[in-house]
């Protein structure tokens, strides 16, 4: 004596997939692996860029990541020595060195699973998200002053007289100068 509800249970999934391509990558992933890549890049941008810039060949990336950016370097090398390479011949390649390292960045995100154009655009699209993310810009709180008024104050403060409110972080305020 089964029932429906024995037959088809609430937590399956459908079994088709949704509309549109099957995502490959998380967004969220190549943004933030971007990020982590961005601040590497930052802080031995220094040693790296001379000799990473002379590079022409798959060793000589190596060689130049496995120099430059000593600590890191397993990172990078000798996994993703060829798409740093398709990276520096890039047309679009930056002059300015933040800008180079910045594009390195973003483009090797993607370690090789999607387009190094892509990877770029991805990174592009979540920091701008972020940017977009709500939040507040002004709040009033109800008052009665002693002028008088009674409604929404303006900026923290009565719009008739504008008496300011206190909201008693004075004293905490004071011990910090």
């Amino acid at each position: 004596m089964s029932s429906k509800k024995d037959e088809k249970p609430l937590d399956t999934d459908s079994g088709k997939r949704g509309r549109g391509r099957p995502r490959t990558v998380r967004p969220s992933e190549i943004r933030g692996r971007g990020d982590h890549y961005r601040l590497i890049f930052g802080q031995v941008s220094d040693r790296l860029w001379p000799v990473l810039s002379k590079a022409q060949t798959e060793e000589d990336v190596i060689k130049a990541v496995e120099e430059g950016a000593r600590p890191y370097a397993q990172q990078f090398v000798p996994g993703l020595s060829n798409l740093i390479l398709e990276v520096l011949r890039e047309r679009k390649f930056p002059k300015r060195r933040e800008a180079q390292s910045n594009f390195l960045a973003d483009s090797l995100a993607g370690v090789g699973r999607i387009t190094l154009r892509y990877s770029r655009d991805i990174c592009e699209k979540e920091r701008a998200r972020e940017k977009r993310a709500h939040y507040i810009i002004r709040y009033e709180v109800y008052v009665e002053c002693s002028c008088g008024y009674k409604g929404l104050s303006r900026n923290h403060a009565c719009p008739k007289c504008k008496a300011e409110i206190d909201f008693g972080f004075a004293p905490l305020f004071a011990v910090l100068r």
